[in-house]
């Protein structure tokens, strides 16, 4: 099966990844000539575990290409994939279309025998007739249907997210279409996976429901975080004892500075302005969003709170600026929030993040020293400042790292550690929802 994908950022580049690894011929287009002499040299331009590797052996067994050339591939492709980006759009929150609309002109004039063309974009309920409406206008002898089939892929386990899904979602209006797509997704049968096959605007709005739920779930316990706070329960153990009941679950229910990354927050939002244009109320999405920058700004308090409300000169080092682990994503990460704030109030910034630290230099202040070294970081500290939960700082030597700073000030918004062995070891310590000793 032949199977081209335009876009080569994170949702293309995994997806035309894996299906290469599922056994089909798979070229990826993109307009950026330089990301595509990266990737046909085997180098990929993000940070994801696993990825690099994939890439390399699909392009040594030639199951997988790169090009920034439409030529005749379009035209010989069982399915195209439009996976370009869809952020969200200055003043009003939905999502900009724009790539998705160019990139069906573009796919239009190559068409020629039979074509699923598919929106692997998170993108709006009746996207998918729109592009369809824009093919037949630019092509009317297309021999064409337009189907729907969202991603669930996590950064950091995106990988295995795309090989062992919990379920494929493809929403379409014809046998073929689906039929086509069900064969391209056939290597999962042997894992028994859920394929849900549905219309065209249900497959569009799983996708944004989903993200929605998930981000309710976060901003729900960090709300909880605040109630813990002022009645002297620990967040901790009302998380567990939700989400050992099976009808809520436990993952997405830990406390943290905010939800972040390249979905939630813009899925969100496109998901409140969906519901405005057609004339429907949002009250729960529209309270995540707002719960989700009010944690970010209550964060901001509590490292102030923690410093006597006295920033001024104080040096800050700060563990973690990528808005998850293993991923060098900054996207509406808390870290863009907070630290400009510590800044302006005359901060020092120190900042380690295993793989985030060129990417975020990209978007944070110039006055913020980054330090490869880890344990350079603490030396003359005032306060240490988690703000994303890799695994490197789960295991700190902290009884090193007191000897080096010179208060003992620590600041977990990430809630590694617990309470009594940060008070065993001399530190001040400060979290998120849990009783401090």
């Amino acid at each position: 099966m032949k199977v081209v994908i335009i876009g080569s950022g994170y949702v293309g580049l995994v997806s035309g990844t894996c299906f290469a690894e599922f056994g089909a011929q798979v070229t990826c287009i993109d307009t950026d000539k330089q990301k595509i002499d990266l990737l046909n040299n085997g180098k990929i331009p993000i940070y994801e575990p696993g990825l690099e590797e994939l890439v390399r052996s699909n392009l040594d067994n030639g199951k997988l290409n790169f090009t920034n050339e439409y030529g005749e591939i379009v035209g010989e492709s069982d399915l195209v994939f439009i996976a370009v980006g869809t952020p969200s759009r200055r003043g009003d929150g939905h999502a900009d279309l724009s790539y998705v609309f160019q990139a069906a002109k573009d796919i239009a004039s190559h068409l020629k025998g039979y074509t699923v063309v598919v929106n692997k974009s998170t993108v709006p309920v009746g996207t998918a007739r729109n592009v369809k409406r824009i093919i037949e206008a630019e092509n009317p002898n297309a021999n064409f249907d337009v189907a729907s089939n969202p991603e669930f892929l996590r950064e950091g386990a995106a990988i295995s997210d795309f090989m062992r899904p919990d379920r494929v979602v493809i929403g379409g209006e014809s046998e073929q279409a689906l039929g086509v797509l069900k064969e391209l997704y056939r290597p999962l049968n042997l894992i028994e996976t859920p394929i849900i096959l549905t219309d065209l605007e249900s497959a569009e709005l799983i996708k944004y429901a989903s993200n929605a739920f998930l981000a309710t779930k976060i901003s729900f316990i960090n709300e909880m975080s605040m109630l813990c706070e002022a009645v002297g329960a620990d967040v901790h153990a009302v998380s567990k004892g939700m989400g050992l009941d099976g009808r809520i679950g436990k993952k997405f229910l830990h406390v943290s500075p905010g939800y972040g990354g390249s979905c939630f927050p813009k899925d969100t939002k496109a998901l409140v302005r969906i519901a405005q244009e057609s004339g429907v109320t949002s009250r729960i999405v529209e309270s995540v969003v707002e719960v989700n920058e009010a944690q970010k700004a209550r964060m901001f308090k509590k490292i102030s709170l923690a410093l006597d409300d006295e920033l001024s000169g104080k040096v800050i080092s700060v563990l973690g600026l990528t808005f998850k682990p293993d991923t060098d994503d900054m996207r509406d990460a808390p870290s863009i929030s907070i630290i400009p704030k510590l800044i302006e109030q005359g901060a020092k910034i120190r900042a380690h993040d295993p793989h985030g630290m060129e990417e975020a230099k990209k978007v944070l202040s110039e006055n913020i020293d980054f330090y490869e070294n880890l344990y350079d970081i603490f030396k003359g500290s005032d306060a240490v400042l988690i703000l994303t939960e890799w695994n490197e700082y789960r295991g700190l030597d902290l009884d090193e790292i007191k000897k080096m700073m010179n208060t003992n000030v620590f600041i977990d918004l990430r809630n590694i550690y617990e309470p009594v062995l940060m008070k065993e070891k001399g530190y001040n310590y400060f979290c998120i929802g849990r009783p401090t000793l």
